[in-house]
């Protein structure tokens, strides 16, 4: 379960779907999309990244990850989403639904994570069931398994087709960023280009 999906990710939703099993107790991966997005910036790429509670480590399983409010990163979040994305064509049009997001405290990162996917699907019109593991296994028979196929360290693999951004005037078509991009710039179109 990721934080903002990047758009691959919902590329594979789409191409497996209706059934889709969502891993819950993998052990936590540091520096991956499970807690971080990249949006499109008048700077560039910029990273969100939700803090976890100290402790949240290699040997926590990811349902048990607590979301850490030291400092107030949702504020932080929502504020470079609204500044990134306000001119963009249907920011609008999803803002009042995403902003409780960005309000309510979430004590588990797995959780918010899960109830911000049901939201996007929802908003993108992607019918797809997400059922949830029960125990860790390593490789199930059968399935795909794509719980370590998306890197937010690395290009993805995968060829995307651009559609217009809001900075891509200043620093071109970015790859792969958040759902949220492409949601904000091609609204109820986000399905069709999936």
């Amino acid at each position: 379960m990721f934080y903002l999906p990047p758009v691959e990710y919902f590329v594979n939703l789409q191409t497996y779907k209706p059934g889709i099993l969502v891993e819950r107790e993998e052990h936590f991966p540091k520096q991956t999309y499970r807690n971080r997005a990249h949006i499109y910036s008048p700077d560039g790429v910029l990273s969100l990244v939700v803090p976890v509670v100290k402790g949240s480590k290699q040997h926590t399983k990811i349902k048990d990850v607590k979301i850490s409010y030291d400092f107030n990163w949702q504020r932080l979040h929502w504020q470079s989403l609204q500044a990134c994305y306000r001119r963009s064509a249907y920011f609008e049009y999803y803002e009042d639904d995403l902003a409780p997001f960005y309000e309510k405290n979430f004590p588990f990162l797995f959780d918010y994570n899960e109830q911000l996917l049901h939201f996007i699907l929802k908003a993108i019109k992607l019918k797809v069931e997400l059922d949830f593991t029960d125990t860790y296994v390593p490789e199930h028979a059968g399935l795909i398994d794509l719980r370590s196929a998306f890197s937010a360290k690395k290009e993805p693999d995968f060829n995307q087709k651009p559609y217009i951004q809001v900075f891509e005037e200043r620093h071109g078509f970015k790859m792969n960023l958040s759902i949220a991009d492409l949601l904000f710039n091609q609204g109820p179109h986000s399905l069709n280009y999936l």
